[in-house]
């Protein structure tokens, strides 16, 4: 399962792709002291803090709940707290209480009907399949509402574990303090999300100062030299580079939501322009991809693809150190420019060179790779002298237009009313869950111990999820967490360990449960289950602990099978969503080479343009990074249902290619344009532009693999030193390349789609 799609595909001037996407590689064994601070930025994080927020507001909750009302009360509104904790993650002040909202709205009146209908099985069994229809369909709200969804199923799995469900009395009296439990977790979790903003937005930004480093370390290793005698050189790390751009624009996104608002005081609007620092650096970091096959071609590459490389990993761990000092609330050191060094850095005079003569001479190449390396170490510089406070940030766009590059906070109809088809994954999952829990119930009434007929529901609610690589992870993860958990659950329990202590415990257990619910699920898995069986036993005084330790296990491993097997029901295949996906790939490529290469930007008196830039950019990478995921998910589905492989491999490489080359191009007209000759360039600006619009955008498959090119002439292009001449040629080699990639790419969209429309 290890190799997803290679192939060998000949690109413009000797520049090729080998595509490989498969699962991460095994880190290398890191030093004492790396381990240390890897180890110290997980507990600074801001998952361990938002973790920490809901354990302890929890805490009190129930405690002050105990204090005046007892112990059923405190258990009760302890429900209503867990209910209302998993859409509580770090989020914008802007729009969190309603954000919350509806966990407590919709899982009240599912809470208090379960305690009705508990003592009849068959009307709870009817309740509860079509519930769970509803509550599922909160998928088709995407990340947002993926939380409610298990908010609501808690409110039913966890009021079948309540007792006393005889008396209406007592019924009303449970929904009452579930009540206040929920509203009291809803008016906590909003003003701890409050207070912990700045601390959010400095931990956020630290962490995609992390991811950044990391894609730094794996793109340095692009720039190992190719032994000698070695045929082909070394296959590159395309695909881990690949899942690792996808991630950083993941990340990207949820940074923007909390750094991006509301950018007034001059400390936000230092770290908002820190961001914006990040993704200068990510797109001068796809660059550095330019030329490095064409110059591993040529013998006597090592000397200065070592210094390069070198050179990236400098500045990598001053990335990691910026973002530790951010952490720990430090000044950062300063940072001394590798400009000169790399400005000096030349090809061996006596290095042989392979070629026909016709494409540009290594020398040129390492220069101009040189040159794009400067790029990052200056951006370096920057970002070091803002997080120092010896620069101004500039972010007079987002602090005039924030709002449209965050994530919406209110709630549409839109994705409700458009999910109604056959075809949609939301609502088979909805449908899938439902069949999932109905018969999970039905098992669990006929087993022979039955006292905890919740359990196996509970481990479909956390299991199933809405594709089958998902599924699987989740399924090996709860399996593994559950026994650790149940032994050290066993362990505490049969010790008899006092209340207060066995409060405390629930309380941590609660914190890490919830901080590495989307980072880790195993260690999420071992914290729910220890959280699970003391709240059972709190619940339930009197229960055999190892009684309890045996049944929850039986229980895991009957609800991890039962979600396995109804992933295959009525399945959304990756295949299905690839072609929606490729056409918002190849538009969003498109809008943003045509922005990007308009000439407006340069004549403008505001900032409009440069706005729509940004805008286009980041659908871009947006787009790039949701193909990406949906073809990684692909690996874990049967064979047969695959989508074609190779040609997304192809496409996707192809996609950030023509990205780093429009990068190139943007750099030198927004940094380099004094270097540059507008009237050489001007002209071919438009043509490639409008050839890759057309090329992109072209509703009929392409007929022959030509395109318009921005060097019309006959002759090779001479490059002359980027350090030191006008850019105006180099820039015409990059449209040229560009129109080229964008041909391969239209080619590789078009065999991806063929199959899906066959």
């Amino acid at each position: 399962m290890r190799l997803m799609a290679q192939a060998q595909t000949p690109l413009l001037h000797g520049y090729s792709v080998n595509v490989s996407i498969h699962s991460p590689t095994m880190p290398i064994p890191a030093s004492p002291e790396r381990r240390t601070r890897a180890a110290l930025r997980v507990v600074l994080s801001h998952y361990v803090a938002n973790g920490l927020s809901a354990a302890l507001g929890l805490l009190l909750i129930s405690g002050s709940v105990h204090l005046f009302l007892g112990a059923f009360a405190a258990a009760a509104a302890s429900v209503g707290v867990v209910v209302c904790i998993p859409p509580d993650q770090p989020a914008p002040k802007r729009g969190k209480f309603w954000q919350l909202l509806p966990a407590a709205l919709i899982g009240l009146p599912l809470f208090i009907a379960v305690q009705v209908l508990h003592a009849n099985p068959l009307s709870l069994g009817l309740l509860l399949v079509p519930a769970t229809f509803i509550a599922f369909l909160a998928a088709a709200w995407g990340k947002r509402g993926l939380p409610i969804s298990v908010s609501v199923m808690f409110a039913m799995v966890f009021s079948m574990a309540v007792p006393d469900h005889a008396s209406s009395t007592t019924v009303l009296a449970t929904g009452l303090y579930f009540s206040l439990g929920a509203a009291a977790y809803l008016l906590w979790a909003t003003l701890a999300n409050a207070v912990l903003n700045a601390r959010y937005r400095v931990q956020m930004l630290a962490d995609t100062l992390l991811s950044l480093a990391s894609l730094m370390r794996t793109q340095a290793q692009q720039f190992t030299p190719v032994a000698t005698g070695e045929q082909g050189g070394r296959t590159p790390l395309i695909g881990q580079l690949l899942q690792q751009q996808a991630a950083l624009a993941d990340q990207l996104q949820a940074a923007r939501n909390i750094l991006l608002e509301s950018p007034r005081t001059p400390r936000r609007q230092r770290l908002a322009g820190m961001l914006m620092q990040v993704l200068e650096m990510r797109d001068h970091l796809l660059a550095c991809e330019l030329d490095l096959d064409t110059l591993k071609s040529h013998p006597g590459h090592a000397p200065v693809l070592n210094v390069l490389r070198e050179l990236l990993d400098v500045l990598a761990e001053e990335i990691e150190q910026l973002a530790d000092a951010l952490l720990y609330g430090r000044l950062p050191l300063p940072f001394e420019s590798h400009g000169p060094q790399l400005a000096s850095l030349h090809w061996a005079e006596d290095a042989p060179s392979a070629g026909d003569g016709t494409a540009p001479s290594p020398a040129v190449l390492a220069r101009g790779l040189a040159s794009r390396v400067g790029h990052i170490n200056d951006e370096t510089l920057r970002l070091i002298a803002l997080a120092r406070g010896e620069a101004e940030p500039d972010v007079a766009l987002v602090r005039t237009t924030w709002q449209m590059f965050v994530s919406p906070t209110t709630w549409s109809w839109r994705p409700f009313v458009a999910m109604w088809r056959w075809d949609a994954p939301p609502l088979r999952h909805a449908i899938r869950a439902a069949l999932a829990i109905g018969t999970a119930y039905a098992i669990s009434l006929a087993l022979p111990w039955g006292t905890h007929d919740y359990w196996i529901l509970l481990t479909i609610v956390v299991v199933l999820r809405g594709s089958l690589a998902q599924t699987l992870e989740r399924r090996n993860s709860r399996v593994l967490g559950t026994l650790m958990g149940c032994v050290l659950a066993g362990a505490l329990l049969s010790a008899h360990v006092p209340l207060l202590a066995l409060l405390v415990i629930l309380t941590l257990a609660q914190a890490v449960a919830h901080a590495f619910a989307i980072k880790r699920y195993l260690v999420t898995a071992v914290a729910a289950t220890v959280l699970g069986l003391l709240q059972t036993h709190l619940l339930n005084a009197g229960t055999s602990p190892a009684f309890d330790v045996l049944e929850r296990v039986a229980d895991t491993l009957i609800g991890v099978t039962l979600a396995w097997a109804f992933s295959y029901v009525l399945p959304s295949w990756e295949r299905s969503q690839i072609p929606a996906l490729v056409a918002r790939a190849l538009a969003a490529q498109a809008r943003h080479a045509r922005v990007a290469l308009a000439l407006g930007q340069l004549q403008a008196v505001d900032n409009e343009p440069e706005l729509e830039w940004r805008l286009a950019r980041r659908e871009a990478y947006d787009s790039l990074s949701a193909l990406v995921q949906a073809t990684q998910r692909s690996l874990s589905e049967p064979r047969a249902v695959r989508p074609p492989l190779e040609p997304l491999g192809r496409l996707l490489a192809h996609s950030y290619q023509l990205l780093a080359q429009l990068t190139s191009v943007k750099t030198m007209l927004m940094l380099r344009r004094g270097r540059l000759q507008p009237a050489q360039i001007r002209a071919p600006l438009m043509q490639a532009g409008a050839a890759i619009d057309a090329t992109l955008t072209a509703r009929q498959p392409l007929a022959t693999p030509g395109a318009p090119r921005a060097n019309t002439s006959l002759e090779p292009l001479t490059l002359p030193d980027p350090f030191e001449s006008d850019l105006s040629p180099w820039m015409l080699r990059r449209l040229d390349l560009a129109t080229g990639i964008a041909v391969q790419l239209r080619m590789d969209a078009d065999q991806v789609l063929q199959p899906a429309g066959a």
